[in-house]
């Protein structure tokens, strides 16, 4: 049970409001607020009338229809660089490298946003330039958040040309080093994408706790020491964390 429960009326709607979206028994929601089931019964027919929820037909509760047309509508007016802009510059302050956001499409990932490092030297990466994702530290990330079998599944379907000397080609040696990816919390790009140039990347999740892109920070090759490749990969990794709450996940 909650450890104080809501006071205000506004407080207490939100609580159940919230804990709709989890639970759909009137008993479980009440333990999830720390609300007398009739308060929460009230609230509940309240949010029924309102379209903000809809009784299942056997006692629970699901999600009502308004709930979904004004979750879309937000989405629709979203604009996550602009919303996730000041974690992404504070990682290019932290590290002085090339900071890029890219989100999941289909079998690739695509960069959203890109804010150049400090060093007098420009990446060729840009806005809406599509990425493979068994060669870069982003893709790298999204595919050790996956199941095994649906990473092995992608990358079939993509297939895993040589970018350069350094790409990994063969499937199960690159499903070893995403394993030791997902035990680190962060890829590495070893001039595998792109000559002279190396990254760390690490996964975004959003709500539902399902990965749908990944943040990074690249560097040439020769400011990408093991001990900076460390170092700038937890934070990489913490920001990666910052951006998944901004989405509403849960970590």
């Amino acid at each position: 049970m909650a450890s104080r429960a809501p006071q205000t009326a506004s407080d207490k709607t939100l609580a159940v409001l919230e804990a709709l979206s989890e639970h759909a028994r009137i008993t479980d929601i009440a333990h999830a607020t720390g609300l007398p089931k009739p308060t929460v019964h009230r609230i509940l027919q309240t949010l029924v009338q309102r379209g903000y929820a809809r009784p299942s037909g056997d006692g629970d509760y699901l999600g009502g229809p308004r709930m979904l047309a004004v979750a879309g509508r937000f989405l629709q007016r979203l604009d996550l660089p602009v919303l996730l802009r000041p974690l992404l510059r504070d990682l290019q302050e932290r590290t002085g490298w090339t900071v890029h956001l890219a989100l999941l499409a289909g079998d690739e990932a695509v960069y959203v946003d890109k804010l150049e490092g400090a060093k007098p030297y420009h990446l060729a990466s840009r806005v809406g330039m599509g990425l493979p994702l068994h060669s870069t530290s982003i893709g790298k990330s999204i595919l050790a958040s996956l199941p095994e079998p649906e990473a092995r599944q992608l990358l079939s379907r993509a297939g895993m040309p040589g970018r350069t000397a350094n790409t990994v080609t063969d499937v199960d040696d690159l499903l070893a080093e995403l394993r030791r990816t997902s035990d680190r919390g962060y890829a590495e790009d070893h001039e595998e994408n792109e000559a002279g140039v190396c990254a760390v990347g690490a996964p975004v999740v959003d709500h539902t706790g399902r990965c749908v892109g990944a943040v990074s920070a690249a560097a040439l090759v020769h400011h990408m020491s093991v001990e900076a490749a460390e170092r700038h990969g937890r934070l990489v990794a913490a920001t990666a964390r910052e951006i998944s709450r901004a989405l509403g996940a849960p970590v």
